[in-house]
Protein backbone atom coordinates (compact mmCIF):
# COMPACT_ATOMS: atom_id res chain seq x y z
CA UNK A 1 0.00 0.00 0.00
CA UNK A 2 2.79 2.21 0.95
CA UNK A 3 4.76 1.59 -2.55
CA UNK A 4 1.68 2.30 -4.23
CA UNK A 5 1.10 5.62 -2.45
CA UNK A 6 4.70 6.52 -3.45
CA UNK A 7 4.54 5.66 -7.30
CA UNK A 8 1.11 8.31 -7.07
CA UNK A 9 3.17 11.22 -5.55
CA UNK A 10 5.82 10.50 -7.72
CA UNK A 11 3.55 10.69 -10.66
CA UNK A 12 1.53 13.62 -9.62
CA UNK A 13 4.63 15.78 -9.15
CA UNK A 14 5.69 15.15 -12.51
CA UNK A 15 2.60 15.86 -13.83
CA UNK A 16 3.10 19.23 -11.20
CA UNK A 17 6.59 20.17 -13.21
CA UNK A 18 5.15 20.18 -16.36
CA UNK A 19 2.73 22.67 -14.74
CA UNK A 20 5.22 24.75 -13.39
CA UNK A 21 7.38 24.55 -16.44
CA UNK A 22 4.37 26.02 -18.39
CA UNK A 23 3.61 28.53 -15.79
CA UNK A 24 6.89 29.68 -16.25
CA UNK A 25 7.28 29.61 -20.29
CA UNK A 26 3.72 31.73 -20.04
CA UNK A 27 5.01 34.44 -17.43
CA UNK A 28 8.35 34.77 -19.19
CA UNK A 29 6.82 35.25 -22.75
CA UNK A 30 5.54 37.72 -25.10
CA UNK A 31 2.68 36.02 -26.91
CA UNK A 32 -0.02 35.98 -24.44
CA UNK A 33 -2.57 37.95 -27.36
CA UNK A 34 -2.01 39.08 -31.06
CA UNK A 35 -3.48 42.18 -32.18
CA UNK A 36 -3.77 43.15 -36.01
CA UNK A 37 -5.12 46.32 -37.86
CA UNK A 38 -6.73 46.05 -41.26
CA UNK A 39 -4.68 46.22 -44.21
CA UNK A 40 -6.09 48.61 -47.27
CA UNK A 41 -2.75 49.90 -48.25
CA UNK A 42 -0.73 46.94 -49.40
CA UNK A 43 2.60 49.09 -50.64
CA UNK A 44 3.30 50.10 -46.95
CA UNK A 45 4.14 48.27 -44.41
CA UNK A 46 1.19 47.13 -41.62
CA UNK A 47 2.29 46.84 -38.20
CA UNK A 48 1.06 43.74 -35.90
CA UNK A 49 1.16 43.82 -31.93
CA UNK A 50 1.58 41.29 -29.63
CA UNK A 51 2.39 41.29 -26.10
CA UNK A 52 3.07 39.27 -22.32
CA UNK A 53 2.93 40.29 -18.81
CA UNK A 54 5.76 42.93 -19.27
CA UNK A 55 6.37 44.26 -22.77
CA UNK A 56 4.86 44.92 -25.81
CA UNK A 57 6.44 43.87 -28.92
CA UNK A 58 5.64 45.87 -32.62
CA UNK A 59 6.16 43.95 -35.62
CA UNK A 60 6.37 46.10 -39.10
CA UNK A 61 5.29 43.31 -41.89
CA UNK A 62 4.98 44.02 -45.68
CA UNK A 63 2.25 41.99 -46.68
CA UNK A 64 0.99 41.11 -50.71
CA UNK A 65 -2.18 42.27 -52.27
CA UNK A 66 -4.06 38.85 -53.54
CA UNK A 67 -7.35 39.59 -53.69
CA UNK A 68 -7.66 43.26 -53.55
CA UNK A 69 -9.60 42.88 -50.34
CA UNK A 70 -8.66 44.53 -46.73
CA UNK A 71 -7.40 41.71 -44.52
CA UNK A 72 -5.62 41.71 -41.25
CA UNK A 73 -2.36 42.00 -40.89
CA UNK A 74 0.08 39.46 -40.64
CA UNK A 75 -0.15 36.65 -39.60
CA UNK A 76 3.20 37.47 -37.43
CA UNK A 77 4.89 34.30 -38.45
CA UNK A 78 5.74 36.58 -41.48
CA UNK A 79 9.53 38.39 -41.46
CA UNK A 80 9.80 41.85 -40.51
CA UNK A 81 11.38 44.26 -38.36
CA UNK A 82 10.48 43.89 -34.50
CA UNK A 83 10.55 46.92 -31.66
CA UNK A 84 9.59 45.72 -28.00
CA UNK A 85 9.28 48.07 -25.20
CA UNK A 86 8.61 47.50 -21.69
CA UNK A 87 5.50 48.57 -20.25
CA UNK A 88 5.37 52.18 -18.71
CA UNK A 89 5.26 51.30 -14.76
CA UNK A 90 8.72 49.57 -15.60
CA UNK A 91 9.42 52.36 -17.73
CA UNK A 92 9.09 55.08 -19.97
CA UNK A 93 8.41 54.90 -23.90
CA UNK A 94 6.36 55.54 -26.60
CA UNK A 95 5.13 52.11 -27.13
CA UNK A 96 4.33 51.93 -23.60
CA UNK A 97 2.69 55.35 -23.73
CA UNK A 98 0.28 54.35 -26.78
CA UNK A 99 -0.39 51.16 -24.37
CA UNK A 100 -1.43 53.01 -21.75
CA UNK A 101 -4.08 55.00 -23.94
CA UNK A 102 -5.52 51.86 -25.27
CA UNK A 103 -6.17 50.05 -22.46
CA UNK A 104 -6.61 50.70 -18.83
CA UNK A 105 -2.87 50.48 -16.99
CA UNK A 106 -4.43 48.81 -13.45
CA UNK A 107 -5.22 45.82 -16.04
CA UNK A 108 -1.34 45.06 -17.08
CA UNK A 109 -0.49 46.00 -13.38
CA UNK A 110 -2.61 43.59 -12.20
CA UNK A 111 -1.83 40.66 -14.32
CA UNK A 112 1.84 41.32 -13.50
CA UNK A 113 1.65 41.87 -9.62
CA UNK A 114 -0.79 38.03 -9.54
CA UNK A 115 1.13 36.31 -12.09
CA UNK A 116 4.52 37.27 -9.22
CA UNK A 117 2.38 36.05 -6.28
CA UNK A 118 2.05 32.77 -8.53
CA UNK A 119 5.05 32.43 -9.01
CA UNK A 120 5.76 32.46 -5.12
CA UNK A 121 3.11 30.18 -4.52
CA UNK A 122 5.22 27.80 -6.73
CA UNK A 123 8.48 28.31 -5.41
CA UNK A 124 7.29 27.29 -1.63
CA UNK A 125 5.49 24.42 -3.35
CA UNK A 126 8.44 23.03 -5.29
CA UNK A 127 10.21 23.67 -1.60
CA UNK A 128 8.22 21.45 0.25
CA UNK A 129 7.93 18.91 -2.67
CA UNK A 130 11.77 18.73 -2.37
CA UNK A 131 12.17 18.90 1.21
CA UNK A 132 9.68 15.69 1.54
CA UNK A 133 11.52 13.60 -0.81
CA UNK A 134 14.72 14.19 0.70
CA UNK A 135 14.17 14.70 4.31
CA UNK A 136 11.07 11.81 4.52
CA UNK A 137 9.13 14.95 5.20
CA UNK A 138 5.52 13.26 4.43
CA UNK A 139 3.50 15.78 6.27
CA UNK A 140 5.05 18.79 3.84
CA UNK A 141 3.26 17.41 1.15
CA UNK A 142 -0.24 18.62 1.86
CA UNK A 143 0.73 22.29 1.92
CA UNK A 144 3.29 21.76 -1.08
CA UNK A 145 -0.10 20.60 -2.82
CA UNK A 146 -2.35 23.68 -1.22
CA UNK A 147 0.69 26.58 -2.81
CA UNK A 148 0.26 24.50 -5.88
CA UNK A 149 -3.27 24.99 -6.05
CA UNK A 150 -3.06 28.83 -5.28
CA UNK A 151 -0.59 29.03 -8.30
CA UNK A 152 -2.97 27.82 -10.54
CA UNK A 153 -5.63 29.93 -9.16
CA UNK A 154 -3.15 33.40 -9.52
CA UNK A 155 -2.34 31.89 -13.19
CA UNK A 156 -5.89 31.82 -14.37
CA UNK A 157 -6.93 34.92 -12.43
CA UNK A 158 -3.92 37.13 -14.55
CA UNK A 159 -5.14 35.14 -18.04
CA UNK A 160 -8.36 36.84 -17.05
CA UNK A 161 -7.45 40.25 -16.44
CA UNK A 162 -5.26 39.98 -19.59
CA UNK A 163 -8.15 38.52 -21.31
CA UNK A 164 -10.49 41.94 -20.20
CA UNK A 165 -7.77 43.87 -20.96
CA UNK A 166 -7.21 42.79 -24.56
CA UNK A 167 -10.86 43.69 -25.11
CA UNK A 168 -10.94 47.36 -23.33
CA UNK A 169 -7.94 47.73 -25.83
CA UNK A 170 -9.69 46.74 -28.77
CA UNK A 171 -12.97 48.51 -27.93
CA UNK A 172 -11.27 51.39 -27.41
CA UNK A 173 -11.70 54.25 -30.09
CA UNK A 174 -8.10 55.56 -29.76
CA UNK A 175 -6.22 52.33 -30.96
CA UNK A 176 -5.91 50.75 -34.64
CA UNK A 177 -5.90 47.00 -33.55
CA UNK A 178 -9.27 45.71 -34.91
CA UNK A 179 -8.25 42.02 -34.95
CA UNK A 180 -7.09 39.83 -31.90
CA UNK A 181 -6.19 35.96 -30.98
CA UNK A 182 -5.14 34.74 -27.87
CA UNK A 183 -1.57 32.90 -28.40
CA UNK A 184 0.85 30.37 -26.84
CA UNK A 185 1.67 32.06 -24.04
CA UNK A 186 -1.90 32.40 -22.54
CA UNK A 187 -2.74 29.19 -23.65
CA UNK A 188 0.60 27.82 -21.48
CA UNK A 189 -1.28 29.83 -18.33
CA UNK A 190 -4.64 28.20 -18.92
CA UNK A 191 -2.90 24.34 -18.96
CA UNK A 192 -0.76 25.16 -16.41
CA UNK A 193 -3.44 26.31 -14.59
CA UNK A 194 -5.37 23.13 -14.89
CA UNK A 195 -2.28 20.52 -14.24
CA UNK A 196 -1.47 22.62 -10.91
CA UNK A 197 -4.81 22.81 -9.51
CA UNK A 198 -5.83 19.26 -10.31
CA UNK A 199 -2.40 17.69 -9.14
CA UNK A 200 -2.32 20.17 -6.11
CA UNK A 201 -5.66 18.81 -4.97
CA UNK A 202 -4.86 15.50 -5.92
CA UNK A 203 -1.31 15.64 -3.65
CA UNK A 204 -3.77 16.60 -0.90
CA UNK A 205 -5.92 14.22 -1.03
CA UNK A 206 -2.97 11.34 -1.63
CA UNK A 207 -0.58 12.53 1.47
CA UNK A 208 -3.72 12.05 3.95
CA UNK A 209 -3.78 9.29 6.02
CA UNK A 210 -6.24 6.08 4.94
CA UNK A 211 -9.12 6.26 6.55
CA UNK A 212 -10.10 2.97 8.76
CA UNK A 213 -11.80 0.34 6.62
CA UNK A 214 -13.88 -0.64 9.58
CA UNK A 215 -15.32 0.34 12.60
CA UNK A 216 -12.89 -1.26 14.55
CA UNK A 217 -9.73 -0.67 12.67
CA UNK A 218 -8.51 2.15 14.29
CA UNK A 219 -8.55 0.25 17.62
CA UNK A 220 -6.90 -2.68 16.79
CA UNK A 221 -4.16 -0.44 15.22
CA UNK A 222 -3.74 1.40 18.89
CA UNK A 223 -1.15 1.37 20.93
CA UNK A 224 -1.86 -0.43 24.19
CA UNK A 225 -1.98 0.97 27.16
CA UNK A 226 0.65 1.35 29.36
Amino acid sequence: MMELKAIKIRVTTCIILVGVSLMLASVMSDYWAVMNPRVDDFSQPCEVAHFGLWRLCKKKILMEDTDGKSKPCGPISLPGETNCTYFKHFTSGENAKIFEVTTQKEYSISAAAIAIIGVGFMAMGMVCTLLSFKQKLDYLLKPAGLFFVFAGLCMIISAEVVRQSVHRMIDSKDTVWIYYYYSWSFACACSSFALLFICGIALVLISLPRMPRNPWESCMDAEPDM
